[in-house]
């Protein structure tokens, strides 16, 4: 059974104004629009079009919570993943998600404890891991992710302050040398994240001093990070931690896949999102939110990583399909002039949307087409979609 579903964007700050309506061919709304969601997910459930065909129900959450084996299947009691289209015109909050034991212990932890689900500074508002991906749709989608290696580190800090101009840079240096790269980077983290606000602003004075001065030639991308990021969050320990951080630019179409423990940040870009459908977030600063460094610390994982883009699996052409290895979601992204027939196998429910042209979808039961800027829900009934036209379209389905 197919379901036309639709949503309003989410008006978070950081939103783009204009570059979620431009690619759905939508009116903006005039004000930041951030993310659109299109799932179950309570925070921002997706409407249903039609409400008739699925016994009056005008939300996809109520629908499934109402129907479960009809709209889930019998297999399941959730719709385990949530697909966005996200459009940050500005840095979201340095940020990491818990693996799925640590989100039980926590959820369970903070309940016994009393505080409330929507208390500000709650971290776990549910029992479930948040990996996710980030598909690139602007030409340049910019982010940091996962912890440099600290050989990249240590020479990208000799470049901005040389040693001895600058105490605190020169303690920071020593930490990040003292041990192993996962305990000096442990041990680095918690002292930027606790140290007091003189410490942290003649950090980012020396840092910030080093990175305008001119001559310097190496790590451009890095130096108008720290500035920027030192502009929009003065004071913020959290630009000090965004320098030991992979610097990514991600191409139109490729993925960056983010696991349980990752800490990143996106920066700047449009982009397709889909993750477990959680919304537990530990938060490292750039941000006036809740930061929980104690939490923070036992969530993160501090093995430098080199944040290379997930390679894709190829269906056929102009189809690939992206599969972490987590069981919540996997991605299928379509992309041509002249796309298919293509068979594209499915697990579970299913969230189809097209961001461009225009695509017949066909199953053994059921069989609609969709232009730019629709979507339609797929109960589980459908194991196999075929697609056949021209344009993009994304599938979103368990992994």
């Amino acid at each position: 059974m197919f379901v036309p579903i639709s949503n309003t964007p989410r008006p978070y700050a950081w939103g783009d104004r204009t570059a979620i309506a431009g690619l759905l061919g939508r009116e903006a709304s005039g004000g930041p629009e951030a993310e659109l969601w299109l799932g179950a997910h309570s925070g921002s459930p997706a409407t249903i079009l039609d409400p008739e065909a699925v016994g009056g129900y005008d939300r996809l959450d109520e629908w499934i919570a109402a129907d479960p084996e009809r709209a889930i299947g019998s297999d399941r009691s959730r719709l385990p993943f949530l697909l966005k289209v996200l459009a940050a015109a500005r840095p979201l909050s340095l940020q990491a998600h818990p693996s799925a034991g640590q989100a039980v212990v926590g959820y369970e932890k903070e309940n016994a404890a009393g505080v409330p689900v929507d208390a500000p500074d709650r971290n776990y508002r549910d029992a479930y891991h948040k990996p996710e991906l980030i598909l690139a749709l602007s030409d340049r989608f910019q982010a940091l992710c996962g912890f440099r290696p600290l050989e990249q580190t240590r020479l990208l800090l000799a470049a901005l302050v040389p040693a001895g101009v600058s105490a605190e840079v020169d303690e920071l240096r020593e930490l990040l040398g003292a041990d192993g790269d996962a305990k000096a980077l442990r041990r680095s983290v918690r002292w930027i994240l606790t140290g007091t606000d003189e410490q942290t602003t003649a950090l980012i004075d020396a840092l910030t001093a080093g990175a305008s001065r001119k001559g310097v030639e190496d790590f451009a991308a890095e130096r108008a990070t720290l500035l920027d990021l030192a502009g929009a969050y003065p004071g913020d320990p959290g630009v000090v931690v965004a320098l030991l951080l992979n610097r990514v630019e991600l191409r139109r179409g490729q993925v960056l896949f983010l696991p349980a423990g990752n800490i990143h940040a996106y920066l700047e870009g449009l982009g397709i999102e889909l993750m477990a459908a959680s919304d537990n977030v530990l938060r490292g600063g750039l941000t006036s939110k809740h930061v929980d460094v104690p939490e923070l610390l036992a969530v993160l994982d501090f093995t430098p990583i080199d944040a290379a883009p997930l390679a894709p699996e190829r269906l056929a052409d102009g189809v690939v399909r992206f599969d972490p290895d987590v069981p919540d979601f996997s991605l299928v992204h379509a992309l041509g002039d002249d796309v298919g027939p293509v068979a594209v196998p499915v697990r579970g429910p299913v969230v189809v949307l097209a961001t461009g042209g225009s695509f017949e979808l066909r199953s053994s039961g059921d069989a609609t087409r969709l232009v730019r800027g629709e979507a339609v829900y797929v109960t589980p009934g459908e194991r196999e979609l075929t697609i056949e036209g021209s344009g993009e379209l994304f599938i979103a389905t368990i992994g």
